[in-house]
């Protein structure tokens, strides 16, 4: 390996995941472990979340030194949901702080990025559509706790820009699925469990959300399948 080849680790704490990878010879390691969240409770309060994430972060890039060793020439984390004045969530400054201090004890150059643009750039890369970086676009970005539809621009400082053109009014996608998880008695989150039930089933009764504008309402849905269980 030559020392112009970049090896990048990357950290994202989530809402529900603790996460890192490693860019080394254009290949991805990933280590990943959902926060563990009790039987019955449809989430975690984010001083848990927080808690959970210091305790499973060392072992998410030990397990990451163990699958590579080459010398790290870049960090980059996510320190907030979303590109937006006021976007902020506690989880993501376990990942970002732990991010500086391997930035500056390593003497390597560190990134700032949302969780919003990994997820948007993680879309790109597996659809093999990078290109897609340098013109304007059309996202969904449906989640736990996000359920946008963004239009997404080149942006010279930060690579992309995310500007949010609809959205959930109420529930997000991920809360619809979890509420409806929790009403039939599945694991959380519910969002694996629920998928395989779907794909065994034969109905072909549809639920549609209410629309208004660009934005959805995804609140009625869960009172249909109230009503429908």
């Amino acid at each position: 390996m030559t020392s112009r080849e970049p090896v990048i680790l990357g950290i994202d704490t989530s809402n529900y995941t603790t996460s890192a990878a490693r860019l080394e010879h254009g290949e991805i390691f990933q280590s990943k472990k959902l926060l563990p969240v009790k039987p019955g409770q449809l989430g975690l309060r984010q001083s848990d979340a927080v808690f959970h994430h210091v305790r499973q972060l060392p072992d998410i890039v030990e397990e990451l030194r163990g699958l590579c060793d080459a010398p790290i020439t870049a960090i980059a984390a996510s320190d907030r949901p979303q590109q937006r004045e006021g976007s902020y969530m506690p989880c993501f400054l376990v990942g970002w702080g732990a991010a500086r201090q391997l930035a500056a004890v390593l003497g390597v150059p560190l990134h700032r990025f949302t969780h919003q643009q990994g997820h948007v750039v993680a879309a790109l890369y597996g659809a093999g559509a990078l290109e897609l970086l340098d013109k304007p676009f059309l996202a969904f970005h449906v989640f736990g706790g996000t359920t946008d539809a963004l239009l997404v621009e080149p942006d010279a400082a930060e690579i992309l820009r995310c500007r949010v053109v609809g959205h959930s009014l109420d529930l997000k996608a991920g809360q619809l699925i979890d509420r409806v998880g929790g009403m039939l008695g599945l694991p959380f989150p519910a969002g694996r469990a629920l998928d395989e039930l779907a794909r065994a089933s034969a109905c072909t009764q549809f639920l549609r959300p209410a629309m208004k504008g660009a934005d959805c309402c995804l609140s009625g849905v869960v009172n249909r399948c109230e009503r429908l269980l």
